[in-house]
């Protein structure tokens, strides 16, 4: 508990440092000595610093989740499998917004199958096929959950402002923050005991009406700065579909977890884990949270 109050602090004010200079450099002029770099662009590109935070987030989680594989007996390659994560972070943020729809979905296809023959060819260079499967699944893993999924933030960045994406991060970990607070005053009742004996069905609740304040609360400040069609009711909704989406995704990580017979995914965050245990909430709300977005308040 120490460890998480001291941490988390120092946590908050990264990610905000984070998404102030993005938003900082998306208004500034690009030096005429960038400018080859970044396609003869006169101004930096949304996502400028969120993409690679995003790369350097993705490739220390996927670490973690080929260790949990290979302690479950899986020949998984972490190498190949950070290849396939940063490829679905490409492939779901960095195509040209001009691209014709049908071609858009092809490359995203492509970069599939790329990924899918491409760890089959892998594995089986040594002239062995003994756990070819186990390795192009974990690279098909890799490629969606931690590349497509987490890449939703980064498209959500190319349409909205960076201060909408931090609201909604900010709303999903407020679900874990209430409901831990919650859970441990008032618990009682074990939500899914068999797959994480620590949550209650009264910390789910508790987070999810702390969800809803933050939400409320984060979309009237961003009505008033970057984004007048987000209304307080928005906000509300938002807090409920994002604090339930992100506890199946925590859900989702502890079955990884629990498979692999570890209860953390790593120690590298004192008091809370690993990566990936930061931020399996995030990744499922990141593509419900683009659509939500698509239909409320439109692009």
């Amino acid at each position: 508990m120490r460890q998480r109050i001291l941490l988390g602090p120092l946590l908050i004010l990264v990610l905000v440092g984070l998404f102030w200079l993005d938003e900082f450099l998306a208004e500034t002029a690009a030096p005429a000595f960038l400018r080859p770099l970044l396609f003869g662009l006169t101004e930096f590109p949304r996502g400028s610093v969120l993409f690679p935070a995003g790369v350097l987030l993705g490739l220390m989680a996927t670490r973690e989740l080929a260790a949990m594989l290979r302690a479950n007996g899986l020949g998984v390659s972490t190498r190949f499998m950070s290849f396939s994560c940063v490829l679905g972070l490409v492939a779901s943020c960095l195509v040209p917004a001009t691209t014709d729809p049908i071609q858009a979905v092809a490359m995203v296809a492509t970069a599939a199958v790329v990924v899918l023959v491409g760890a089959m060819l892998a594995h089986s260079r040594n002239k062995t096929v003994e756990g070819v499967l186990a390795a192009a699944c974990g690279a098909l893993l890799a490629f969606v959950y931690l590349g497509l999924m987490f890449g939703f933030f980064l498209a959500i960045r190319r349409e909205y402002s960076a201060w909408t994406v931090l609201w909604i991060l900010l709303v999903t970990k407020s679900c874990d923050i209430g409901a831990y607070f919650t859970g441990k005053s008032i618990g009682r009742h074990k939500l899914i005991e068999w797959l994480s004996p620590g949550k209650t069905w009264e910390g789910l609740a508790g987070g999810v009406v702390f969800a809803a304040i933050v939400g409320a609360v984060g979309a009237m400040i961003l009505s008033r700065a970057v984004e007048p069609s987000l209304q307080w009711y928005h906000g509300i909704f938002a807090g409920v579909l994002f604090a339930l989406t992100g506890q199946f995704g925590d859900l989702l990580a502890s079955l990884f977890k629990r498979d692999a017979g570890v209860k953390d995914a790593s120690k590298t965050l004192p008091g809370y884990g690993g990566i990936l245990d930061l931020i399996d909430s995030p990744l499922l709300v990141g593509p419900v949270a683009f659509w939500w977005l698509y239909f409320t308040i439109g692009m």
